[in-house]
């Protein structure tokens, strides 16, 4: 996959863009697992000094998604093994409720939009000839699940949600086979937004935590394909 540097504007600071832009090759599969993340190398493609990238890969460390080894530097985290993948899911399924819940009562016009938005990107994928696109629809996936996070209003739960919300996708980009089930994702995603639609917050809660139980199980087939493909 082509790796693009982070465009270059005046409205973003430049660590926020390298970050995002590495958290994209990360989430993608640009970046392959155990992969090491060479400063120099990196300064270059990005075309950036060091400084925002030491800040951009901090902050990643923190998610999970890299790690920082002493007099080694920075690397791409392995893939969750399946026991991590549990709990990765387990944990969602404590906050994920909680964060719908208070979304529900914080509805405005645009975030249903966004939501219908990423829905409408999954139902396109889904009617594609052939299986969809697999980054695209975990780019619409993952955005879902963000905006809902970022509705709820509270930093605390927002950065709990960011700090391995990643680590539910990457493996599947490895996987032989898709267990993805766009169609039902579709649907899924669907009942949460018709709940918030109502502001119904006990009913979007309960949705989430559906949809996370069914992810849960689909995740967990796509972990044990990537195992059995190794």
């Amino acid at each position: 996959m082509s790796r693009t540097p982070p465009r270059q504007t005046t409205r973003q600071p430049l660590a926020d863009r390298v970050h995002s832009a590495l958290l994209g090759q990360l989430l993608d599969g640009s970046r392959e697992p155990d992969e090491v993340l060479n400063l120099v190398y990196l300064a270059r493609e990005f075309e950036v000094s060091q400084t925002p990238l030491r800040e951009a890969l901090a902050r990643l460390e923190s998610t999970g998604l890299v790690l920082r080894e002493a007099h080694k530097g920075y690397r791409v985290a392995p893939l969750p093994s399946m026991e991590d993948l549990r709990k990765i899911m387990d944990a969602r399924l404590v906050l994920e409720p909680a964060l719908a819940f208070e979304a529900a009562l914080r509805v405005t016009p645009e975030f249903l939009d966004r939501l219908a938005a990423t829905i409408g990107h999954l139902e396109s994928g889904a009617h594609l000839p052939g299986s969809p696109p697999l980054t695209s629809f975990l780019r619409a996936d993952e955005q879902f699940h963000a905006a809902i996070a970022h509705q709820a209003d509270n930093s605390f739960l927002e950065d709990a949600w960011k700090s391995f919300g990643g680590q539910a996708q990457r493996f599947r980009l490895y996987a032989r086979t898709s267990s993805t089930a766009p169609t039902t994702t579709v649907a899924e995603h669907g009942a949460i937004l018709e709940a918030l639609t109502r502001r119904d917050a006990e009913g979007a809660s309960s949705a989430i935590r559906i949809h996370i139980e069914n992810a849960k199980v689909r995740a967990l087939h796509d972990r044990e394909a990537v195992a059995t493909g190794d």
